[in-house]
């Protein structure tokens, strides 16, 4: 009598990397943020300091704060307090504050020679490329990192977009505010990107007596 061969029974185990983003890129801290800023001022690098203050408000995708224009920032000759940018991953439009500080560096970036009659906020300097390109927005952010001594492979450009919105998280532990702000359209994805484990959760829950 022939035995039938049976497949071989495996322990089922979770994947290392359910549920998580591998080689998600750190948030900058506030420290680094002013450091950065420091040094773009110091350097009279108006262009490069607008758009790290307006990355940091806008917490944009790279492939839409690339493309932004100069009417999603300025109405009637002044900076907006808020905007309102329509995303291209998801095709729905997310608003977000312009702070005072990059009003200021928004002000006095559109008064370079370079800005007059531009329709893009950061123009390419190429006649044929209307504005930057997100690989030369990745270099930049590559740059402001390194300038300051940090690991360039552990940060991107969506450390940018997670800087403000982690230090609303751990300062108010709102998920919803965070979601709203991101433009996500799921709880789930929000979770993710920010990494909240149980561990945060159970922090939270620590915080409040009832």
């Amino acid at each position: 009598m022939q035995t039938p061969n049976l497949p071989a029974i495996r322990a089922l185990r979770p994947a290392w990397n359910k549920g998580r983003i591998v080689d998600q890129k750190r948030p900058l801290k506030p420290k680094h943020v002013w450091a950065i800023r420091v040094r773009l001022e110091l350097a009279e690098r108006h262009r490069d300091l607008a758009l790290f203050n307006l990355a940091i408000d806008s917490k944009l995708r790279g492939c839409d704060l690339v493309k932004m224009k100069v009417v999603d920032v300025m109405a009637s000759g002044k900076i907006k307090e808020r905007a309102t940018v329509m995303q291209s991953k998801t095709r729905k439009p997310v608003r977000f504050e312009i702070s005072e500080g990059t009003r200021s560096s928004l002000a006095r970036w559109m008064q370079e020679p370079l800005m007059i009659r531009s329709e893009f906020l950061w123009p390419g300097r190429i006649h044929e490329r209307l504005h930057i390109s997100t690989r030369q927005y990745a270099r930049i952010v590559r740059d402001w990192v390194t300038s300051i001594g940090l690991e360039a492979s552990a940060y991107g450009t969506h450390s940018m977009r997670r800087t403000k919105v982690t230090q609303i998280y751990k300062k108010t532990g709102n998920l919803r505010a965070v979601q709203l702000l991101l433009g996500h359209t799921k709880m789930d994805s929000t979770v993710r990107y920010l990494g909240v484990e149980l561990e945060d959760a159970l922090a939270i829950a620590e915080a409040i007596e009832i």
